[in-house]
């Protein structure tokens, strides 16, 4: 019995040492292999920092040659900006950028910031150079350009004025001769015995209304009548019971008076063209002789025109009166070379149209006749010209109102 006692507490021994080796074994298997993954995943760790360390570097020098080539442009378009002050030309500026980004894709055809940096770096000068090359190519192409335009600027101009001179030459009377000519205006002597004449001009005249108002103002007006258009048709017609009327001619002028009357002459006009105008109010108005231009600031004063005009007048035996609106009217050179009187405006009434104003220039037109001993005053027929004409009869008493054939050196 004891012996087997033995034998089974040996066997339970050595059953207990095989099982503390076997859990050694494991253990020791476990340990290794947790090594080993310890080993791996510190394997990785480390190789992805490193990866990332890598990455970020690369970045780091990335975004460093790209700001160093930032920096590099923005001196480079400085100094292009700087140059091209001098120009203040925004087509030159254009040129300057083209050529800018010409150079660019000579020489920086590569993205990568690397060979970038590296040749700014090696070709800096070679760079400034060609920038400051090209500025001053542009800038003597344009200088060249400038000298060409004012070359031509002042030849033109120049043209420009030797043919304004030789128009006005040919347009204009000289003062002098203009002064030398002695007309029956000139030659009248008032006789201080006798009252002064004061002839009133009703212009633009076309309607019958017109016509009624003006002969109810109670003292003799000379009615002046626009020529037919489709805006005032009857003018001709209405005309005809008025013992004495005129034609109020319709003559070219400023470009500043906008709305010309149908048919207006014009200083380009043919002789054959102003005349048969002529002999088409002599058809409309066969009792008219005198007639006076309706504008014709620009007309009155052209040498040409006027001498085509007065021929046309002489042939169909009309008189001239000349409403004075250019102080450089060639009516008296032409009235006296074609025997006609010189009849000139002395004052205009209604150039504003106020009552006081309109009067003002009716007192002024009274002092000019009882100085000369006549005064011719252009009103229109506006209702407050009548108005004053009709209210201002007191401040006649020292003048006679007359029609214009009535002018005392006729």
């Amino acid at each position: 019995m004891a012996k087997k006692r033995s034998k089974l507490k040996t066997k339970v021994r050595q059953a207990k040492r095989k099982l503390s080796r076997k859990k050694l074994s494991k253990l020791f298997l476990l340990l290794i292999a947790s090594l080993i993954f310890i080993s791996i995943g510190s394997y990785f760790i480390f190789s992805n920092e490193n990866e990332l360390n890598k990455i970020e570097k690369s970045n780091l020098e990335s975004n460093k040659t790209s700001s160093i080539y930032e920096e590099k442009q923005t001196l480079n378009e400085k100094k292009i900006f700087d140059e091209l002050k001098i120009f203040e030309n925004k087509k030159i500026e254009e040129n300057i950028i083209k050529s800018e980004e010409k150079t660019k894709d000579e020489h920086f055809e590569e993205t990568n910031f690397e060979l970038e940096k590296s040749y700014i770096e090696e070709n800096k000068e070679n760079i400034n150079e060609k920038i400051v090359q090209k500025i001053e190519e542009i800038k003597k192409i344009n200088d060249e350009k400038t000298t060409n335009k004012l070359e031509t600027k002042e030849k033109t101009t120049k043209k420009t004025e030797e043919e304004k001179e030789q128009k006005t030459k040919k347009t204009e009377v000289p003062k002098a001769n203009e002064e030398s000519i002695i007309s029956s205006k000139d030659k009248y002597i008032h006789d201080p015995k006798k009252k002064p004449k004061l002839v009133i001009i009703i212009d633009d005249v076309s309607t019958q209304k017109q016509k009624e108002s003006i002969l109810n103002v109670g003292y003799p007006i000379t009615m002046a009548f626009l020529p037919p258009t489709p805006n005032h048709p009857n003018s001709a017609q209405i005309a005809k019971d008025i013992p004495f009327h005129m034609i109020h001619f319709p003559m070219q002028a400023s470009s500043a008076f906008k709305g010309p009357e149908l048919d207006t002459l014009k200083i380009t006009d043919s002789y054959e063209k102003i005349e048969a105008r002529v002999k088409q109010l002599r058809e409309w108005y066969p009792k008219a002789v005198y007639t006076n231009n309706h504008t014709g600031s620009v007309f009155t004063e052209n040498d040409e025109a006027m001498a085509k005009l007065y021929k046309a007048l002489d042939k169909y035996n009309f008189i001239f009166v000349d409403s004075r609106t250019s102080p450089k009217s060639l009516a008296k050179k032409y009235s006296v070379k074609y025997n006609m009187p010189y009849i000139v405006r002395n004052t205009f009434l209604d150039n504003t149209k106020e009552y006081s104003a309109i009067q003002n220039q009716l007192k002024d037109a009274i002092r000019i006749a009882k100085k000369q001993g006549y005064a011719i005053a252009i009103g229109h027929p506006y209702d407050i010209t009548i108005k004053v004409l009709k209210e201002s009869k007191h401040l006649l008493n020292e003048v006679e109102p007359v029609l214009l054939n009535k002018l005392p050196y006729l």
